[in-house]
């Protein structure tokens, strides 16, 4: 198995831009890692069936904190599968990690494994010959979800479309899952690119996933199945009919064997991090033996959000769970979101909520370490409508001290002393109940893009990732947003920050 280098470079992850049209950022699909024995030790189910046979009933889960755990539980998974990988995600990149990644599938599916992949069309940079060649591989299906920016569509038809259809372009598939075996699944906030896993010199994210196993898995599976079935859903060969006619079995194989070579080649992953690679199963094992064994409840929207007769509104099935699980808040609310624009509706809902006693505390990204200036914008015009509601709102330092005890490597990255942003999406009802998933607060995951994510009330799991966002939060962290921490940024952020006010744009952020 291969684990990636460090990128020296970024793209910057503007997820939500509203410029569809300039949107050209690295993108990625899963990872896993290079070469092994085509031969799996120990399948995925003799390993989980015998937990299972142990919690009847029950699902397990897990919250990956950290970066390389993340990665090393994907790359594990991915190659202990033997008879199905499904993934569904908002990105698949081109970085080191994506063509790795895509190296992986091809080595499962070689291997006999059943592999779809299903990836939101909006920001796919992948050459259609290396799709093509994967999608054509008797293992692989590929399929692009809403397809009418990037893959087969011209420059003059992508014009069209934005004009046309403003609602419709903007309704993205921002579900990130992975399923091993219809038995383990991963969803969380991670997209597979450098930055979610502690590789890039420049700018790396504070993230959050959850492994699960049991019968949540299912839920998974009958979301990733009628999202697969959806006429949004397009199979990639479908796309590109002028690309197909031009690729022939030579071609796919030169396309599989420069993937393995890739994957071959020791420059193109960490030597500090092959030792960790060779100790995966003992790492994975603690894991498991880690779990906490309760209901889980596996939050998905439908494929289109919702029926688009509300134009740029309408909600959607995790806007309502995540609304109503708000209102039985009794004590003390925790947010951790990387955006804070708050949707039509959800600022009455808190101060409700402060008159009623409960403490709501949030922390989002500040504007010195943002990726994202537009959705940066809609905050700070809302900023102070927030605290004077009685919110109380911590903006996290482009330099936490939290980085050294979440980027396992950070001695080796500390002389490029890269950024660190949120990216994590979870919230905290009570000390009791907890929220893991996809969902940004605001309006843009509450009323046009497609989020996933899970719910579990189990006082242990949700009093571990409380007791982490409060430390996200302490001073040498986060500043107070009451105290103006804009005057960290520098000044050309702040100039590119007064712009992007001045547009209309708060129901597209």
């Amino acid at each position: 198995m291969l684990t990636p280098v460090e990128r020296t470079t970024r793209g910057p992850d503007h997820m939500r831009s509203v410029l569809i049209m300039l949107a050209s950022i690295a993108t990625s699909l899963f990872l896993a890692t290079g070469p092994v024995s085509a031969e799996v030790e120990q399948s995925l189910g003799t390993i989980v069936q015998p937990l299972l046979a142990t919690h009847v009933g029950k699902s397990g889960a897990y919250v990956l904190e950290k970066g390389e755990e993340a990665l090393l539980a994907r790359a594990w998974l991915a190659d202990h599968a033997t008879k199905s990988i499904d993934v569904q995600y908002f990105i698949w990149s081109t970085d080191n990690i994506g063509i790795l990644a895509s190296e992986a599938l091809l080595r499962a599916a070689e291997r006999g494994v059943k592999v779809r992949v299903l990836v939101d069309d909006l920001m796919i940079d992948a050459p259609p010959e290396a799709m093509l060649a994967l999608a054509l591989h008797p293992n692989i299906d590929v399929r692009i979800y809403n397809p009418m920016l990037t893959v087969g569509t011209s420059k003059l038809k992508r014009v069209g479309n934005v004009v046309t259809g403003l609602r419709s372009v903007n309704q993205r598939m921002h579900d990130k899952t992975a399923l091993f075996d219809g038995m383990v699944g991963i969803t969380g906030g991670r997209n597979m690119a450098d930055e979610y896993f502690d590789y890039d010199h420049e700018y790396n994210f504070r993230d959050r996933d959850m492994l699960v196993m049991g019968p949540v898995v299912a839920d998974m599976t009958a979301s990733f199945e009628r999202f697969w079935g959806s006429a949004l859903a397009v199979p990639v060969e479908k796309l590109l009919p002028k690309e197909l006619k031009k690729i022939n079995p030579p071609r796919m194989r030169t396309v599989y064997a420069d993937l393995h070579a890739y994957a071959a080649r020791e420059e193109n992953f960490a030597p500090d991090v092959r030792e960790n690679v060779r100790s995966i199963s003992r790492k994975f094992d603690g894991l498991l033996r880690e779990m906490v064994w309760d209901e889980v409840r596996f939050v998905s929207d439908l494929p289109g959000k919702n029926d688009g007769s509300k134009g740029l509104g309408g909600g959607g099935r995790s806007t309502e769970a995540l609304a109503a699980l708000l209102k039985k808040a009794k004590k003390r609310v925790t947010i951790q979101s990387p955006y804070l624009v708050m949707p039509k509706g959800a600022l009455k809902l808190f101060r409700n909520l402060v008159k009623n006693g409960v403490e709501v505390r949030i922390i989002t990204n500040s504007l010195a370490s943002t990726d994202n200036l537009q959705a940066f914008s809609g905050y700070r015009k809302q900023r102070a409508s927030i605290l004077k509601s009685g919110i109380k709102i911590y903006e996290f330092k482009p330099d936490p001290a939290i980085r050294r005890e979440l980027i396992d490597r950070y001695p080796k990255l500390e002389k490029t002393a890269p950024i660190f942003a949120i990216h994590a999406k979870s919230m905290v009802i009570d000390g009791e109940t907890l929220f893991v998933g996809t969902f940004n607060f605001d309006p843009r995951s509450a009323n046009l893009n497609t989020e996933v994510g899970m719910l579990v009330t189990n006082p242990k799991l949700a009093g571990e990732v409380e007791r982490n966002i409060k430390q996200d939060m302490s001073p040498e962290n986060s500043w107070n947003a009451a105290d103006n921490p804009d005057t960290f940024a520098s000044s050309e952020k702040r100039r590119k920050l007064r712009l992007w006010e001045a547009l209309p744009m708060d129901p597209l952020l």
